[in-house]
């Protein structure tokens, strides 16, 4: 379920998948309130690299993609303006498309709405043409009822 309470702890953990595995191995966590820097390495160029420094602990991190990269940036920033109301972490060498606003949340958000109005469209349509079988059902069902009647007294 999706409710718009904070949670009472958010954390980053770091996983890492080894070759011919389908599975991910958790490899370090640390809480959100720990972050104090992202550091996108190079805001010129599209690289899956990127740094985060927390409260004791400096980590390098590549992401699958350059694109997974703006992604997951792009969510740690949210994460941390909606979630952490003091010291806020800074975010350097990140591109603009990532600090512009929330252009992939947003159409992430618009894509959920749409399908949920698709569905619960599909799902109105799909009502009405059930009670119209049903009512088909009823009328058949009254018809059989009324000849077994009348071939009964015959």
């Amino acid at each position: 379920s999706v409710t718009n309470k904070k949670p009472s702890q958010a954390s980053i953990t770091k996983v890492k998948q080894f070759e011919g595995s389908t599975s991910f191995v958790r490899r370090t966590q640390w809480m959100l309130e720990q972050l104090r820097q992202v550091n996108g390495i190079d805001p010129n160029r599209d690289s899956p690299e990127f740094d985060l420094l927390f409260e004791n602990a400096f980590d390098q991190w590549v992401a699958s993609t350059a694109s997974e990269k703006c992604t997951f940036v792009q969510v740690l920033h949210h994460t941390c303006q909606r979630y952490l109301t003091d010291k806020k972490p800074e975010f350097i060498n990140c591109q603009s498309k990532i600090m512009g606003g929330n252009s992939i949340l947003h159409s992430a958000a618009d894509s959920v709405t749409s399908a949920v109005q698709k569905a619960s469209q599909a799902l109105n349509e799909r009502g009405e043409r059930l009670g119209r079988a049903e009512e088909k059902t009823e009328e058949l069902k009254n018809s059989a009822q009324q000849f077994a009647e009348t071939a009964h007294k015959v």
